[in-house]
């Protein structure tokens, strides 16, 4: 940010994270709620680390005249995610496990947690529409939501998963590990408000997508 605003550029989009927000925040999270109290703890420094990103955003506007909007995605996903049982996150590492868990006829989906935290997602498709909306259209120093409105437990989305990935198995939920914040929802009205933003891909086939990509970036690999 500080060498895009001394080179001159005109207008700089910085991307925050839903994991920005207090552990407990009323839901929907609404923007004004972005600092009353401390991120979940597995996830605080990233979100800490986010909110000083908006922290100089709105610094550098009031300083130097800086055009810097900040935006606060939900936990996305689509085609080209990351798939690596080390580093993926829930949606990317339980479509591998259960696609691995079917071709290996095992009858046994071990997931981590409860399944009782909800999540909201948003196809990377639209997140990229969204940032679009807003880079041609919003020029505010207040942080703006990104997101789908829609919240779906742990547990569902475990279903689902198995479901249009054809694992039939068991799914068996390991409690001695970590659940993370209990619930995440965000307000999007103000996106659609200032910048015309709204979510526009089912979830259903949103996973579809990224699964079959998934099958092809496999097909690949076994072609090699």
């Amino acid at each position: 940010m500080n060498e895009s605003w001394k080179q001159g550029v005109k207008k700089f989009v910085a991307i925050g994270t839903v994991c920005a927000y207090p552990k407990f925040s009323p839901i929907p999270f609404k923007e004004e709620d972005l600092w009353n109290g401390y991120p979940e703890e597995t996830n605080a420094p990233y979100g800490l680390a986010k909110k000083m990103l908006l922290v100089q955003s709105q610094s550098y506007r009031a300083q130097y005249g800086f055009n810097s909007i900040f935006l606060l995605p939900v936990n996305l996903y689509g085609p080209g995610d990351n798939f690596d049982l080390d580093s993926s996150h829930v949606i990317p590492a339980l479509i591998r496990k259960c696609l691995e868990a079917r071709n290996q006829g095992s009858n046994k989906l071990l997931v981590w947690g409860t399944g009782k935290p909800t999540r909201e997602f948003l196809y990377v498709r639209d997140a990229a529409e969204g940032i679009v909306l807003a880079t041609e259209r919003y020029n505010g120093p207040d942080p703006v939501n990104l997101g789908s409105g829609e919240e779906v437990t742990i547990k569902e989305l475990v279903e689902i998963i198995s479901r249009l990935t054809g694992f039939k198995g068991n799914i068996e939920w390991d409690t001695n590990k970590p659940d993370g914040q209990p619930r995440r929802c965000l307000d999007t009205s103000k996106a659609e408000r200032l910048f015309g933003f709204r979510a526009q891909t089912r979830f259903e086939i949103g996973l579809r997508e990224t699964i079959q990509a998934y099958k092809q970036e496999i097909d690949r690999w076994d072609t090699k």
